[in-house]
C-alpha cells in the first residue's frame, strides 16, 4: 500500500475528471469568470470535486493572470514586539484569511530606514494595500510612498488627515470606566493620568469628566494626578492621593501598569481592593490584569477589531479611492474583582 505521504496532489485535470467537465470548464470555474455562462449545476459539481479532492489552485499563476498578488502589507514600528501586536496581527489576518488573502508584516522598530525599505519591498510584490500601524495611539507620518497604495493607518493618524485611520475610543473609554465605579456607589473617584501629550493622555480625561457630569458630581481637580505612566508613577501618584485630608474611595487608571503600582500604595497603606478603594485600569494587559490581586477590572484595547476594520475597509473601498475618514472603536469593559 502507497504512502499517502507520497501521493502527488491533485490536479486540475483529475477535478475535471471527477466533476464530468473539460479543464477549461474547471478553470473558469474556479477563476469566478464572470464573463462565461456557466450552469450552476456545473460549478456546484465544480466546487464539489475540488472539495471532495482537496485541490489547492496554483495560487501564483492566478495572482498573475489577474493581476493582484492576494497580499496584504502590515508595516509597524514596535507593534510586532508588544503583547497588544498579537491581537492587532491576529485580526487583521483573520480577516484577509476570509478574503482568501495572506498578511505581509514588518516591523520596523522605528528605523526611518527600514520603514522605507519595507514599503519599498511590499511594493515590488505587488501587495495590494497597506495597513501602517503604531504601538500606541499617536499622530504619524507615514512614508511617502504610501500615498500611492491603498493605505489605512492603525492606532495612528495623519495630522492632514490625508489618510483613512482606525484608532479606539479613548474618551469612551475613560467614560466607560468612570462609569463602572459610580456604577458600585462610589463618588469620590480620582484619576491617575499620563504625563504625554498624547490622544489617551486627553480622551481618558474628557470621559472621566463626562461620566461625573452625567452623574451630576463636581469635576474636583484634587483627584486628578499626573505620572509617568508605570507602575512608579502609580504608586507615587496614589500616595499622594490617599494621604489628601479627603481620600477617594476610587481610583481609575490611565493604564494597567499604573494600576500595579497603585496596587502596592493601597496595601502599604493598609487599605484593601475593594472595599475600601475600588480600582479600574485601562488597556488590559493580560499578563498584569488577569494576575493581579484582585484581579483588576480594566477597560480592553480593541486591537482586534482594529485589525479587523482596517483589512474589511481596504477590501470595500479595493478599486477606489477610500474617504480619508478617522473611524472609532468602542473600548469595553472587562469587569473583574477589584471594583
Amino acid at each position: 500500500m502507497a504512502d499517502s505521504r507520497t501521493r502527488r496532489p491533485p490536479t486540475m485535470n483529475d477535478v475535471a475528471q471527477r466533476a464530468g467537465v473539460s479543464q477549461t470548464t474547471v478553470s473558469f470555474v474556479i477563476n469566478d469568470r464572470s464573463d462565461i455562462s456557466i450552469s450552476d449545476e456545473t460549478k456546484e459539481r465544480v466546487w464539489e470535486a475540488v472539495n471532495d479532492l482537496d485541490y489547492r489552485p496554483n495560487a501564483m499563476a492566478r495572482n498573475l493572470r489577474s493581476s493582484k498578488s492576494q497580499l496584504i502589507g502590515l508595516i509597524s514600528d514596535e507593534i510586532t514586539t508588544t503583547e497588544h501586536a498579537v491581537q492587532i496581527v491576529r485580526g487583521a489576518q483573520d480577516a484577509a484569511w476570509e478574503q482568501d488573502k495572506l498578511l505581509l508584516v514588518v516591523n520596523t522598530d522605528g528605523n526611518p530606514k527600514i520603514k522605507n525599505a519595507a514599503v519599498r519591498t511590499m511594493l515590488e510584490h505587488r501587495v495590494e494595500s497597506i495597513i501602517y500601524a503604531t504601538m500606541y495611539h499617536r499622530s504619524a507620518n507615514p512614508p511617502a510612498p504610501l500615498h500611492g497604495v491603498p493605505c489605512v493607518l492603525l492606532d495612528c493618524y495623519a495630522e492632514d488627515r490625508s489618510f483613512p485611520s482606525v484608532v479606539p475610543d479613548e474618551v469612551q473609554g475613560g467614560r466607560t470606566a468612570t462609569e463602572a465605579l459610580l456604577a458600585k456607589g462610589r463618588q469620590r473617584i480620582g484619576f491617575l493620568n499620563n504625563v504625554d501629550p498624547i490622544p489617551a493622555t486627553f480622551g481618558r480625561l474628557a470621559g472621566y469628566r463626562a461620566a461625573l457630569e452625567a452623574a451630576d458630581l463636581p469635576f474636583d481637580p484634587t483627584l486628578v494626578k499626573r505620572a509617568i505612566s508605570g507602575s512608579s508613577g502609580g504608586y507615587e501618584a496614589a500616595t499622594e492621593l490617599m494621604l489628601q485630608p479627603d481620600p477617594p474611595t476610587a481610583i481609575f487608571c490611565f493604564n494597567d501598569r499604573m494600576a500595579m503600582g497603585v496596587y502596592d500604595a493601597l496595601r502599604k497603606l493598609g487599605r484593601s481592593i475593594p472595599d475600601d478603594v475600588a480600582v479600574v485600569g485601562f488597556d488590559n494587559e493580560e499578563p498584569i490584569a488577569a494576575h493581579l490581586y484582585p484581579p483588576l477590572t480594566t477597560v480592553r484595547l480593541p486591537h482586534y477589531e482594529m485589525g479587523q476594520w482596517a483589512v474589511n475597509f481596504l477590501e470595500e473601498h479595493a478599486g477606489a479611492d477610500a474617504p480619508p475618514i478617522q473611524h472609532v472603536i468602542e473600548c469595553p469593559l472587562i469587569e473583574r474583582a477589584s471594583a
